[in-house]
């Protein structure tokens, strides 16, 4: 059975109607884009122009990076740049703890570039940037959206040890593309971090997957179940969107309808929150996973 497709995409072509999004408005996001701009602060939210921007923003809820923004791995559909990264800024947890303090953010998503340079490949940093949160917003939850720091466990488990409430590790893609699309990356080590996470105590794990790349029905199906063998209790469903003419190229466009069906078979298989739809990204409705 295959996954029912508009017809085949061209690079960066028209999108259909249902992935045309309103401008952000309302009072609370007028605030706060008026906060990130006063103060020069960084948001995943504006550098990535998040269709969701103004919806988050207004439910208090908003996504920071750390570790800079280049990367040391190259996959074919993000549009963070790739290279030797800067050194780390060791004052980078007390500037995010500031920003989402003067933000009055409710909800963080805290993510990150992968720096496979770094010994500890970072995870020093992410613990200290979770504890400097909670010190000076002792009120605001916290998602870790984090690399699969090569799976290996001790760096896995500084994130354990500062226990945030949502540890999330994408997918991304469906087994047979992940070597396509996520290139240094693997399926089977993804599974692994996601199963290693909820074995050592974390307190909900979550996993995101994108369509359009060329995936089956049933390659969706088996990555979804594969994510509940992990014990995974959220999953995020979206349509991938060609960054640039560099990128891999959008291979179909989901439909809504199709979208609705993973959203109540992932229901069926037991996930606590399904978010699926073509303008869902990882952090959507993310202060809910927190329920």
């Amino acid at each position: 059975m295959s996954v029912e497709v508009v017809e085949k995409a061209e690079p960066i072509r028209k999108k259909p109607k249902w992935l045309r999004v309103k401008l952000p408005t309302g009072k609370k996001y007028t605030q706060l884009r008026g906060l990130v701009d006063k103060y020069d602060l960084h948001t995943i939210c504006t550098s990535g122009s998040c269709p969701n921007m103004g919806e988050c923003w207004g439910e208090g809820t908003a996504t920071f990076m750390i570790l800079g923004n280049i990367c040391t791995r190259s996959c074919g559909f993000c549009g963070v740049k790739t290279g030797r990264p800067e050194s780390v800024d060791w004052e980078e947890p007390e500037k995010v703890a500031r920003s989402i303090k003067i933000m009055g953010i409710k909800h963080a998503v805290l993510t990150s570039v992968d720096r496979d340079d770094l010994k500890d490949m970072g995870s020093i940093i992410w613990a200290e940037t979770v504890n400097a949160v909670r010190r000076m917003n002792p009120e605001t939850t916290l998602e870790t959206l984090i690399p699969d720091f090569q799976g290996i466990e001790r760096h896995l488990d500084r994130i354990l040890e500062v226990a945030p409430e949502v540890i999330s590790h994408n997918m991304e893609t469906v087994k047979r593309l992940t070597r396509e699309v996520r290139i240094q990356a693997k399926y089977e080590r993804s599974l692994g971090v996601l199963k290693y996470l909820k074995d050592n105590g974390a307190n909900r794990t979550k996993s995101g997957i994108m369509l359009g790349l060329g995936e089956e029905e049933e390659e969706v199906i088996q990555t979804m179940k594969d994510l509940r063998e992990a014990g995974v209790d959220v999953v995020t469903i979206g349509q991938y969107l060609q960054p640039s003419k560099k990128h891999l190229p959008v291979k179909q466009f989901i439909l809504p309808e199709q979208f609705k069906k993973y959203e109540e078979l992932g229901l069926e298989m037991g996930f606590r929150h399904v978010e699926s739809g073509a303008l869902v990204r990882s952090s959507y409705k993310a202060h809910k996973h927190i329920d």
